[in-house]
C-alpha cells in the first residue's frame, strides 16, 4: 500500500536554492525532503536523472541506482542538495518512495500541451505541463492579495453578502434564476453586489469592499463570462474623483506588487499602467464621433448607416451604449477614464451639480476594454425610486429593489462606489486576449 503522508516536506525552490550555493561536482551536507511529480527522465550509466516538480519550482535529482518510474509518477524524496558535473542544482537521492502511480500517459512534457480545447477542459493537465499557465495562474492569486491588501490598508472592512436575492439588481444583465423550496420562491444568483454592500454604508460601516462571483445569464466572448469574479467597494464621504484617484492607485500598486512593472503588453499594445490616467467626458468622445444627439431616430439612423443592428435597442439608453460599444471603446487603448453618463443609463449615480441630465458616473478602460464601472452613488430615497421606474418603464419588467429605497429612507452618507473586473485585469497583467485563459474552469459547451 503507498503511504498516506509524506511529512516535514520542503519546497523544492528551497532545496533548489540550497543546492546552487554547491560547487559543479559538489554534495553538501545535510538531508532535505521533497515531493512532487516526476516530468523527465534520462539515464547515463549507472545514473538515473529525474526531474521533479511541484508548485515552486523544478530540481533535478540524481540516483546511483535503477528507478522503476514512470513520467508522472508522484515521489517522496531524501537526499542532499548539490551540484551535477555540469552545474545543474540537484538533488542526490539516499531514498525514493511512490506516493501515487500514474495510470494514464501525460501529454507531451517537452512540446507542452497546446490543444485549446484540452487545456480549458482539463485544466489540471495544462496545469501540470505546462509551467507558463502554472505561473499565470499564481499571478492572479498574487494579484488577488495584492487587491485586498491594497483595501485592508486603506481601511476597508471585507464583508460578504448574499449571493441568492430574492431581488436582482445593481446593472443591466439577465439573471440566472433558482427555485428556493423552503421559501417556495424563485431566486436570483446575483449580477451584482452593489445594493447590499450600501445597505451597510447606511449601516454606518462606512468603508466596505467584497470580492466574489457574479453571474449574468448572457452570451460569452472574449471579455464576457457567465460566471466571473468581481470587487467592489463603497466609500462612505468620497465622491467619484476620489474614486477615480483611488481606482489608478490600485492598479498601479497591484501591477508593481504581482509583476513588478506598470508596464505592459496587451492586445497588441505597450500600455503603462502608471497614475495618472486620461479621462474624457463620455459626451465628447461621442462628438468627435458624430454620434451625440438626445434624438432617439436620429441616433438609431447614424448608427445604422454605419452598419450598426439596433433592432434590440429598445430605448436611447441602449442605442448610446451601442455607439460607445462599437465606436469609442476600441479607441481607448492607454488607461482611460470616461466619465459624466446621461442619467438614463445610469440609475444609481448622483446628478452634477450643473446639469441633472448628466450623473457622476465613470467607466474605465486598458486596450479598448472596460475593467469596471463607478459612480458617486444616488443616495436620496425619492429620486432613487423614481429612477427605478424610469428604468422599469424603459426597459420593461418591474420597479427596483423597494427594500433598498427604504434603506436610503434612513440616511445614506456621499458615496463614492467601484466595480472591477478581477478576471480582466487579470488578462491585463498575464498579456491575454482571451477570458477564458485567466479563469482556471471556464464555462464550456458540453461535448457531443
Amino acid at each position: 500500500m503507498l503511504p498516506k503522508r509524506f511529512p516535514d516536506r520542503e519546497e523544492i525552490s528551497a532545496v533548489r536554492e540550497a543546492a546552487e550555493t554547491a560547487e559543479a561536482g559538489e554534495t553538501l551536507q545535510g538531508e532535505h525532503r521533497v515531493a512532487g511529480r516526476v516530468m523527465a527522465r534520462r539515464e547515463m550509466g549507472k545514473l538515473t536523472f529525474l526531474d521533479l516538480v511541484d508548485r515552486s519550482g523544478r530540481i533535478q535529482l540524481i540516483s546511483e541506482q535503477k528507478v522503476d518510474l514512470d513520467l508522472g509518477d508522484i515521489v517522496g524524496v531524501t537526499g542532499r542538495p548539490g551540484r551535477s558535473r555540469r552545474g545543474e542544482p540537484s538533488l542526490v537521492t539516499s531514498e525514493l518512495q511512490l506516493l501515487a502511480k500514474i495510470r494514464r500517459p501525460l501529454p507531451d512534457t517537452f512540446h507542452g500541451l497546446t490543444d485549446v480545447e484540452t487545456r480549458y477542459r482539463q485544466r489540471y493537465l495544462d496545469l501540470l505541463v505546462n509551467e507558463d499557465t502554472r505561473a499565470e495562474f499564481l499571478l492572479r492569486t498574487r494579484m488577488v492579495a495584492a487587491i485586498r491588501r491594497y483595501l485592508d490598508g486603506h481601511g476597508f472592512v471585507e464583508v460578504e453578502t448574499p449571493v441568492l436575492q430574492p431581488r436582482y439588481g445593481g446593472a443591466f444583465a439577465d439573471p440566472f434564476v433558482t427555485h428556493y423550496n423552503e421559501l417556495d420562491a424563485d431566486y436570483y444568483l446575483r449580477i451584482a453586489t452593489e445594493l447590499y454592500l450600501k445597505r451597510l454604508i447606511v449601516g454606518g460601516l462606512d468603508r466596505v469592499y467584497e470580492l466574489g462571483k457574479d453571474f449574468r445569464n448572457e452570451g460569452v466572448s472574449y471579455k464576457h463570462a457567465p460566471e466571473f469574479t468581481m470587487v467592489e467597494w463603497y466609500e462612505a464621504y468620497a465622491d467619484y474623483t476620489d474614486t477615480m484617484a483611488r481606482i489608478e492607485e490600485l492598479v498601479e500598486t497591484v501591477a508593481r506588487e504581482t509583476i513588478g512593472t506598470t508596464q505592459v503588453m496587451f492586445r497588441g499594445h505597450e500600455v503603462d499602467l502608471e497614475a495618472p490616467w486620461r479621462r474624457v467626458k463620455l459626451l465628447d468622445a461621442l462628438e468627435e464621433n458624430g454620434l451625440w444627439t438626445r434624438d432617439e431616430d436620429e441616433l438609431r439612423r447614424r448608427l445604422e448607416e454605419r452598419g450598426v443592428d439596433t433592432t434590440q435597442d429598445r430605448s436611447w439608453a441602449q442605442l448610446v451604449d451601442h455607439a460607445l460599444t462599437n465606436f469609442v471603446e476600441p479607441t481607448l487603448v492607454e488607461p482611460t477614464i470616461l466619465h459624466d453618463y446621461p442619467v438614463e443609463l445610469s440609475p444609481f449615480a448622483r446628478a452634477t451639480d450643473d446639469d441633472p441630465s448628466i450623473v457622476e458616473r465613470f467607466e474605465y478602460f486598458v486596450g479598448g476594454m472596460e475593467l469596471g464601472n463607478a459612480f458617486t452613488e444616488l443616495n436620496d430615497p425619492d429620486e432613487q425610486a423614481e429612477r427605478f421606474a424610469q428604468q422599469a418603464q424603459q426597459e420593461g419588467g418591474e420597479p427596483g429593489d423597494s427594500d433598498y429605497v427604504e434603506a436610503l429612507a434612513y440616511g445614506m452618507p456621499p458615496t463614492g462606489g467601484l466595480g472591477l473586473g478581477i478576471d480582466r485585469l487579470a488578462m491585463v497583467l498575464t498579456g491575454h486576449d482571451n477570458v477564458r485563459d485567466v479563469i482556471l474552469f471556464p464555462a464550456l459547451r458540453p461535448r457531443d
